[in-house]
């Protein structure tokens, strides 16, 4: 007998597989998708590997295939093992990452009486409650009942307590089934004329025919290759029953036919040829396509590149002709970008150049096209695959390169759910599994990324001159305002005189500006001003945000809504408050200041339409509006030749974060911020408004100086061993009850101080307990441990941890 181990769709989050036998006849390969028993329900499991002898003792026989053939490749499967080790997850977490979109389906409990009572069981209007009563009577009157259905019907909780007693009693009994699929392949309808209408026509004999059934019949025989029922339901309006009639007759035909859905329409982008390089770009592009062309096994050099290029250098450049030789090899290539905001442009460029050999993976496509886009690339119908970090996993067969733009970005690593894996660190191992080159490109790179660099795990490449809006064109001139002068000498506006005569010179010479915060709302608080109190969230522990347009309160950790308060809850004052600037009150003071500015907002509020992004993008991008006012969605990658002026309204709003990544972030976002403006002819400038201007971050990005900025921060990191000289793990612990949670968390740090004396870990730090930054997040208290050394996982990998723990190996910024 054959059995398989298999990772499975349960919550039982353990790190291994569980070992099932394979049916006599049943034909099962590794990454096939298949059914399997698990306690009393049928759950979704996916083979890792078939075995003679399984891993534990009893198995149980697997149900059935759900895919016929394997949905993951061999180094699919490889991939996902090292991730469930590496970010000590299950391995089903790991696998889940690479499945189709709307894999998963659960089952479903449904509730029947007992057609054959035990003999144990006594009558039931004896022994009944009155809730169980309703209950038995309202199965009494059907046949098998969803559970959910009788939930909705008597209460959520009344209902399980009384099915409990119901089973136990021999009553009822309780089956499971599968969900139905939630997106499959989608057909529609085609209509042409048959064989017996085509010898008609041949013939000159038709039949006669009314009116409409005549011009149907003439519209197919326009199109001899058939038409889709929406398009004849364009020309013909009621045509159902025409189209009977015609069929009756044995006119005409019926096919169905499988419709992709495409999230672009590729049809509106204009072609494009590679531009020359300069000797910079040509050097890099060298460097990339001599490992391409090499295999890894004979190539001595690091086969991860570092392209560090100034914005506005020309690196896009590179990754397209970079994909151009991958495809001339044979190979394919993945591109990630780090938001969603920027596909859309990066779709119209790369599309440009690869026409028909794009595909597009990422959460704001509709359920279907995620399903088509996936089955594209499954089938090889893409060469190339765009989107944010899932894209990673796309189910490329042969990736020869992976490309990541602005690799810095915080978002390329997964913060909920598990597994908590940074994209960088996936797409090296990915590549080694397929002897693949990774491109990460930023004009500020990751401060670990630029250590590996200089130490020779990673290949440099710089690219120093700016190409746009001409070669050899200088980054804009950035100028400091100290907002404490502005304010000493009475200027009590959030524009400082600087920066406000800028907007009107740029008004004035029909250019555009950005205004950057990275804030979004009306005001950060409330506050009353006769007792203190300030508005908090209920289920948080942070203060919540006005939100002039919707004119209430907002929780921007759980999303809560408030209403906004007129007098104070506390001690009825009318004197409320409100405290700090969000994008919103920028918006409505930019107004006040320049009521003849055409205005346009871009942050998470106005994107939460499919097509949003989209949409501001090229509003903005026709000159139709004169001022961009926007988070730090509008400091990555984008190309707006237009742009005169980028106006940072606080550049400390992330500098004073209990984080050792706080200098760091702030540098990137305002070099990045600043790197849109100048990239046309008009050239450009730039004004940081700031409280802090002697601060070494800000100074080096006015200074669009990087090394300056590394030299300093590289120091810190290594005084204080942080990443990346020892790597961090953070470890918390929630819970609904505050006393718990932090004896938890107290007898958590116990342990593990315990267990690295006995294990002789004498280069292991472990801080803590303390209170997680935001201490009560959705409801639950929060304290974290934070683990250094020169490799967490190792000491981790075999400590249990129960329910309400959670870990994230290589933390991006700490609770």
């Amino acid at each position: 007998m054959a059995f398989a181990e298999l990772a499975v769709n349960t919550p039982v989050l353990r790190p291994g597989s569980f070992s099932y036998s394979i049916p006599l006849g049943l034909e099962i390969k590794p990454g096939q998708a298949v059914w399997a028993p698990f306690g009393p329900k049928i759950v979704q499991g996916i083979v890792l590997e078939i075995t003679d002898q399984p891993a534990f003792g009893q198995t149980r026989e697997i149900c059935g295939v759900i895919s016929d053939t394997p949905l993951l490749s061999f180094h699919q499967l490889k991939l996902a093992k090292w991730i469930s080790q590496t970010y000590l997850c299950s391995i089903y977490e790991a696998v889940a990452l690479m499945l189709p979109p709307s894999f998963e389906r659960q089952s479903l409990a449904y509730i029947s009486l007992e057609t054959i009572p035990p003999a144990t069981a006594k009558n039931p209007s004896e022994t009944l409650s009155p809730n169980m009563q309703k209950i038995f009577d309202r199965l009494k009157a059907g046949d098998v009942t969803p559970q959910s259905e009788l939930e909705k019907i008597f209460g959520k909780k009344t209902t399980q307590n009384a099915l409990i007693k119901l089973i136990n009693q021999g009553l009822v009994k309780r089956t499971y089934r599968i969900s139905p699929a939630r997106v499959q392949t989608k057909f529609e309808k085609h209509f042409r004329l048959s064989g017996q209408a085509l010898a008609f026509i041949k013939n000159q004999n038709l039949p006669k025919l009314s009116p409409r059934q005549t011009d149907i019949f003439e519209c197919l025989r326009k199109n001899p290759l058939g038409i889709a029922k929406s398009q004849l339901n364009l020309l013909f309006k009621n045509n159902s029953a025409v189209l009977k009639a015609l069929e009756q007759k044995g006119l005409v035909s019926t096919e169905e036919h499988q419709v992709f859905r495409q999230p672009i329409d590729y049809s509106q982008i204009t072609p494009m040829l590679h531009l020359e390089l300069s000797p910079p770009q040509a050097k890099c592009l060298q460097a990339i396509t001599h490992s391409l062309n090499t295999l890894p096994e004979n190539d001595p050099n690091p086969r991860t590149f570092l392209l560090h290029g100034i914005t506005g250098s020309g690196k896009t450049e590179i990754y397209l002709q970079s994909l151009a030789e991958t495809l001339r090899l044979g190979r394919k290539g993945i591109v990630l970008v780090p938001e969603i905001s920027l596909t859309p442009q990066t779709i119209a460029r790369f599309a440009g150049r690869f026409p028909g050999k794009i595909a597009v993976l990422h959460s704001r496509l509709s359920p279907g096209e995620q399903f088509d886009e996936w089955q594209r690339i499954k089938n090889g119908q893409a060469d190339i695959v765009i989107g944010p970090r899932s894209a990673l996993f796309a189910p490329l067969d042969k990736p020869g390169i992976i490309i990541i733009d602005e690799e810095h970005e915080w978002t390329y690593k997964q913060q909920d759910p598990q597994p908590r894996y940074h994209t960088r660190t996936v797409a090296n191992k990915m590549a080694e599994e397929y002897g693949a080159v990774v491109v990460l490109g930023s004009a500020t790179p990751d401060i670990d990324s630029y250590f590996k660099a200089k130490h020779g795990i990673y290949q440099l490449l710089e690219l120093p001159e700016r190409l746009t809006p001409y070669r050899g064109a200088s980054l804009p001139k950035t100028e400091l305002v100290d907002m404490r002068t502005e304010l000493s000498e009475g200027n009590r506006s959030i524009f400082s005189r600087n920066l406000h005569a800028s907007i009107e010179k740029v008004l004035a010479n029909h250019e555009q500006a950005i205004l950057f915060i990275n804030r979004r709302g009306g005001a950060s608080f409330i506050q009353c001003r006769d007792c203190g109190y300030v508005a908090m969230c209920k289920s948080c522990d942070a203060p919540l945000t006005y939100h002039p347009d919707q004119e209430n309160l907002v929780c921007h950790q759980c999303g809560r809504q408030y209403s906004n308060p007129l007098t104070c809850p506390k001690c009825s004052s009318r004197r409320i408050k409100y405290l700090g600037i969000g994008t919103q009150k920028l918006e409505e003071e930019t107004r006040l200041a320049f009521p003849q500015a055409r205005l346009l907002r871009w942050d998470s509020d106005v994107t939460r339409g499919k097509n949003k992004h989209q949409q501001i993008m090229d509003t903005f991008s026709r000159h139709q509006a004169d001022i961009l006012i926007g988070t730090q969605m509008v400091a990555k990658g984008l190309d707006l030749p237009a742009v005169t002026l980028v106006g940072v309204i606080n550049a400390d709003i992330s500098l004073n974060l209990p984080d050792f990544r706080a200098g760091e972030r702030t540098f990137q976002l305002l070099a990045q911020v600043a790197g849109r403006a100048g990239r046309g002819i008009s050239g450009g400038k730039v004004i940081i408004q700031t409280y802090t201007p002697e601060n070494y971050a800000i100074q080096a990005a006015v200074c669009h100086d990087y090394q300056g900025f590394y030299a300093k921060e590289i120091t810190y990191r290594r005084e204080l061993n942080n990443p990346p000289f020892r790597k961090l793990a953070c470890i918390v612990f929630s819970h609904l009850n505050h006393d718990f949670c932090r004896q938890q968390a107290e007898v958590m740090a116990e342990t593990l101080r315990e267990k690295a004396d006995a294990g002789g870990s004498g280069s292991l730090e472990i801080l803590g307990p303390a209170p997680a930054f935001i201490q009560r997040l959705r409801g639950r208290y929060r304290y974290q441990l934070i683990l250094r050394s020169p490799n967490p996982a190792d000491f981790l990998r075999n400590i249990s941890f129960g329910q309400g723990w959670s870990i994230d190996l290589d933390p991006y910024g700490l609770c």
